[in-house]
């Protein structure tokens, strides 16, 4: 298992949207520890396909937002410590530098369209699943697209087993992806209850994405005249 440490690339601001990101995450996590609603808050809050398409059965009201919602909120829970630290290191790493590209309102935007994109790309997959899905990894997915496409080059410290090895990123955000496209096709995904294919959509929305966000910020020199 390749594992990411640090990437050493410096920002002009601070992240202050991916911190927000980070520690509202972390914060619901304890939240939801402290109190044992877990499991409650998955079903309400986290995105289950069928709500979303065929709607809550006929006189049941189990207090959850608008289906549509669960989109952006189930990004926000997570299941366990390596669910919610595995999303934020790769968060940590990577979405310091996609934000300073971006901006902070443009990478909040970005980044909750990707999780929108990757939980949809999921339920598509499965209409009818009433399996709650909840985590990050759709809107980290998204994320690492985008700094594939910005940042390919960019070496990256990993863990290879015990050894720490630099790798541009390209590699070793590539190898994560293959990975995720091994362990979907093997059924490995499956067997462990992981959303594969919103890792898998949230990538290449980020891929696609990032370019087109990126270039609505551009400066227009001609609206300086105004």
């Amino acid at each position: 298992m390749v594992l990411p440490l640090h990437d050493g690339l410096p920002t002009r601001r601070p992240p202050v949207v991916n911190t927000a990101l980070m520690i509202a995450c972390a914060a619901i996590w304890l939240l939801q520890l402290a109190t044992d609603h877990a499991e409650i808050d998955a079903i309400r809050y986290g995105f289950v396909p069928f709500f979303l398409f065929e709607g809550l059965p006929p006189g049941v009201d189990i207090g959850a937002p608008p289906a549509v919602a669960t989109l952006i909120t189930h990004a926000f829970l997570h299941g366990d410590f390596w669910h919610l630290a595995g999303n934020m290191l790769f968060l940590w790493i990577f979405g310091n530098n996609v934000e300073d590209a971006l901006g902070h309102v443009a990478y909040l935007g970005f980044y909750l369209f990707c999780a929108a994109a990757g939980a949809l790309g999921e339920g598509l997959s499965d209409p009818y699943s009433q399996i709650p899905m909840i985590g990050a990894s759709g809107a980290v997915s998204g994320v690492l697209g985008a700094y594939i496409v910005l940042f390919p080059r960019q070496p990256v410290t990993v863990l290879l087993g015990w050894f720490p090895l630099s790798l541009p990123a390209f590699m070793v955000i590539g190898l994560w992806f293959v990975m995720q496209l091994f362990d979907g096709f093997s059924g490995q995904a499956g067997a462990e209850h992981i959303a594969w294919i919103a890792h898998v959509g949230g990538f290449l929305v980020g891929v696609a994405l990032i370019r087109p966000f990126r270039a609505r910020l551009l400066p227009r020199p001609w609206l300086n005249r105004f």
